[in-house]
């Protein structure tokens, strides 16, 4: 059953503190708090044409690498893909089982991190979860009413993201009348969707999908609006590392857009998003654990300055 909607999202000293209906997570090995974490996502990519480092964890001994440096530098999450959003060649479930589940199983045997895998497609996200993952991150939004019920007989986590697109389609040239209203419409489809199949509102994350089907102009128009998102409820999921709407706004290639990267993920945070999905992961570590610090979530590692 639904819970009651949420109280819209309150504005505390300039920042926008959402009312989560379940902020406390247990996820994987791990408990979070979301009214009191930023988590980062970090991402590791075992395709061989991902959007940002070309393939470079794409061999296995890459790929675990990097998701247990990832850990040891301090992601609360690993998101692990074989498959990237775009279009591209067509990949068989088996073959995406057999690039992400070995990632998933070595990292969860070197550490507790909360361990996520982004795939759209049901058979995957089983296989995953019983491997060791807590989260699906399906960048489709459930559009394959399987994966609900994948994730609703089990205990993991479910992102639900906004797109528009068929998995790995083109979608030219995205219009929208209202895109933080047509957003959090969509969202709130899916969320019904996600109730009706047995998930309860603990174990939803959502996501407007940053750049998926929509125009850095949307982008940039849904990001200034996010607290309307996080208003739902729900741990709100900011998917901004290297995009293109980063790039598009300052002019820079991807390899130059960390600033722009730390920027975004940071007005998403006081903006109410609590999870921010990230490649450089120590920089980005440190950018969540400043905002915390400065709202007052946690202590400084030491307070010796001027005593």
């Amino acid at each position: 059953m639904s819970a009651e909607p949420a109280a819209p999202s309150r504005l505390a000293e300039g920042w926008v503190i959402p009312h989560l209906i379940a902020p406390e997570r247990r996820i994987g090995r791990r408990t979070i708090d979301f009214d009191r974490r930023i988590a980062v996502m970090s991402i590791v990519n075992r395709t061989p044409d991902s959007f940002y480092d070309k393939g470079a964890t794409f061999a296995l001994d890459r790929a675990v690498e990097a998701a247990v440096h990832a850990a040891s530098e301090g992601a609360d999450i690993v998101d692990i893909g074989g498959v990237k959003f775009a279009p591209g060649p067509e990949l068989p479930a088996d073959d995406e089982i057999e690039r992400v589940v070995p990632v998933v199983s070595a990292l969860a045997a070197e550490s507790d991190v909360m361990i996520s895998v982004d795939t759209f497609r049901p058979e995957v996200a089983a296989a995953a979860i019983a491997a060791g993952a807590g989260i699906i991150n399906d960048t489709t939004g459930l559009r394959d009413p399987r994966m609900a019920a994948v994730v609703a007989d089990s205990d993991a986590q479910i992102v639900i993201t906004h797109s528009l697109a068929e998995p790995r389609t083109e979608y030219p040239r995205p219009q929208y009348q209202d895109v933080t209203a047509e957003v959090v419409a969509f969202l709130r489809e899916r969320i019904d969707r996600a109730h009706a199949a047995g998930i309860p509102d603990d174990r939803i994350i959502t996501d407007p999908g940053h750049d998926l089907n929509k125009t850095t102009v949307h982008t940039l128009e849904l990001t200034r609006h996010l607290a309307a998102v996080c208003s739902l409820g729900y741990p709100t999921l900011a998917a901004v590392s290297n995009k293109d709407f980063i790039g598009e706004s300052l002019g820079r290639p991807r390899p130059e857009r960390l600033a722009g990267t730390l920027a975004a993920a940071t007005v998403s945070a006081m903006l109410g998003a609590r999870i921010v999905r990230m490649h450089e992961t120590r920089e980005s570590v440190d950018a969540m654990r400043m905002v915390e610090a400065i709202a007052g979530w946690r202590q400084p590692v030491e307070a010796i300055h001027n005593t």
